[in-house]
């Protein structure tokens, strides 16, 4: 077993490890790193697996991303997305691909291995599996939770409103999502990955009542789906100060939380509990693109002697959400090296 495989195994386990483990959620920035488009990146399997490895090669991080953006699972479902430029990601356009019921009861059953991009990330994921040989875990984004990825099809702003004039359509938009992110998951946990990793960032954004009436049986249902069809870890990442969900975001079954720069985490860790692995949060923009090398060394090494005054073995240091494709490489240098000199 590697040492970066035997170091991420055991933070999950919760039991000593030699170093402090590492995965910074680097996706558009290996294309940056590589001098690749994103419309290149993320479109072909081929060109995303070499810019991943080339990045694992220059840095090597315990752990690497393969993902895309965070339409996906939304495309296959028939969402149309495009690019602003080409090196710009995809995103919506057009009109929302859900307005009523009969368009749920319309969506396609799943079937990843033929939908959308999700043909391209299962290949892209088996050639970086492949390329890396062990050395490294391998986290597999299988996109959106439900909540999300239904806000993707629906647009935020109408699932908001039905929330109070037809909650019946969303959540039988939810149960769709899941039955289509579930089988997506399964097929990326089928080509290798060691961890399965989704966003549910939207699900930030309505407030602790909702959150716990709307998102969270989705969420804990889908973790329970999973855990029943594979055996791999599962992280849960929302965006921004997701301090208010905390203690419901530990209910989910979760592994993993991927926590923003916005999160205390002594907090974090004393309303988690240790049982949860945190990954984060180094501030992406304004700490790792804009600030400089010392900058850098000195925000790292206080978040890890922050983590060290908690006792919370179950811990990666990362940044708190994906990397800014202008961050230099010396401050993510300087971020593993100072990590690399330190123990939980």
């Amino acid at each position: 077993m590697s040492d970066s495989r035997d170091v991420l195994r055991r933070t999950l386990a919760g039991a000593p490890t030699s170093r402090m483990a590492t995965g910074p959620l680097a996706v558009h920035y290996c294309a940056r790193l590589c001098g690749v488009s994103l419309r290149d990146y993320t479109t072909d399997p081929r060109i995303m697996a070499d810019c991943i490895l080339r990045y694992y090669e220059r840095f090597r991080p315990d752990a690497v991303w393969v993902s895309a953006d965070t339409w996906v699972t939304a495309e296959a479902l028939g969402a149309r997305v495009g690019f602003s430029g080409d090196d710009q990601p995809l995103g919506g356009v057009g009109p929302p691909r859900i307005v009523s019921r009969a368009d749920v009861d319309r969506l396609p059953a799943p079937d990843p291995q033929h939908q959308g991009r999700c043909p391209l990330m299962i290949e892209a994921l088996s050639r970086v599996v492949e390329g890396l040989q062990g050395r490294a875990w391998v986290v597999a984004c299988f996109d959106q939770y439900p909540f999300s990825l239904a806000c993707a099809l629906m647009g935020l702003n109408q699932v908001l409103l039905s929330l109070t004039d037809d909650p019946s359509l969303v959540l039988a938009l939810m149960d769709r999502c899941a039955e289509f992110t579930r089988a997506y998951a399964l097929a990326l946990a089928a080509a290798g990955a060691d961890l399965l990793s989704g966003g549910d960032s939207p699900a930030g954004l309505i407030g602790p009542r909702r959150y716990r009436e709307i998102a969270l049986p989705a969420e804990q249902q889908l973790i329970r789906d999973l855990q029943a069809g594979t055996a791999l870890p599962l992280s849960l990442h929302i965006c921004g100060n997701s301090t208010p969900l905390l203690a419901d975001m530990a209910t989910t079954g979760a592994d993993v939380l991927e926590l923003d720069y916005q999160v205390d985490l002594a907090e974090a860790c004393r309303i988690l509990g240790p049982g949860v692995t945190v990954w984060g949060n180094l501030e992406p923009v304004g700490l790792l693109a804009r600030g400089g090398v010392d900058d850098v060394r000195r925000a790292t090494a206080a978040l890890i002697t922050t983590m060290q005054r908690t006792a919370h073995r179950r811990f990666v240091l990362s940044s708190g959400c994906t990397l800014a494709v202008e961050t230099p490489p010396e401050n993510l240098e300087v971020l593993l090296q100072t990590a690399g000199e330190a123990v939980l």
